[in-house]
């Protein structure tokens, strides 16, 4: 199974600290975030890894090369400078993908065991998503635990899904979000999801990702 980093949004909330730089590529731990992904990815066996780059994207790419430094193979599925969203950056990564993928945001930083993901049964569906328990700055949630009917509270979601390369069937290369699509796709039951209730952060501005790096120090199971 492969992996796609999504690791081509611009940033602009961590201005400016992406001036020059590309948000996965900012530090935890005196490590660029997006090697936190690369190194759980490979402890649970994914080796083979797409990252999707768009603004300063040759940074990441001068930074990890092929990968094998890190003992992983790295490809890279380049968008144009602005980007092409989410489920944009996915379906124009779709060549280099196979069939059946793992999907993590580069700008997350998590301590989910991405192997419980990877021997997920995906049984008839297409997709799968991880929910998380919503942090302050989004206190609505964006998607509701299946199982539990679309009445039920919403929860956020975290940036780590898998999915069947059939999902994005017949959707053109382009820029497009994937929100609307998980919604329409949740509600014809082809996607499901779970609740992690581990650690989670979205580094979406300069003061989280002090704040992480403050109550990261001392953890001795990272960096």
């Amino acid at each position: 199974m492969k992996a796609l980093i999504l690791a081509a949004g611009r940033g602009q909330r961590m201005m400016p600290l992406t001036a020059s730089m590309p948000k996965p590529m900012l530090k935890v731990m005196d490590k660029p975030l997006i090697e936190h992904h690369i190194e759980r990815l490979k402890t649970a066996g994914i080796t083979e890894i797409v990252i999707n780059l768009a603004w300063q994207g040759n940074k990441i790419k001068e930074y990890f090369a092929d990968g094998q430094a890190l003992g992983v193979q790295i490809h890279y599925s380049q968008e144009p400078e602005q980007g092409l969203e989410t489920a944009g950056g996915i379906i124009r990564a779709l060549p280099l993908l196979g069939d059946d993928f793992i999907v993590i945001n580069g700008d997350v930083f998590t301590d989910y065991d991405v192997s419980a993901l990877k021997s997920l049964h995906l049984d008839n569906g297409e997709g799968h998503i991880v929910l998380v328990e919503n942090p302050a700055h989004n206190p609505n949630g964006d998607f509701t635990l299946r199982h539990l009917g679309p009445q039920s509270q919403k929860y956020t979601f975290s940036g780590i899904s898998r999915f069947k390369a059939s999902f994005f069937q017949g959707i053109p290369d382009g820029v497009l979000p994937l929100g609307p699509l998980l919604r329409e796709r949740l509600a014809t039951a082809d996607v499901s999801t779970e609740l992690y209730i581990g650690m989670w952060n979205d580094i979406g501005t300069p003061e989280r990702l002090s704040q992480l790096n403050e109550t990261l120090k001392g953890v001795p199971h990272v960096g």
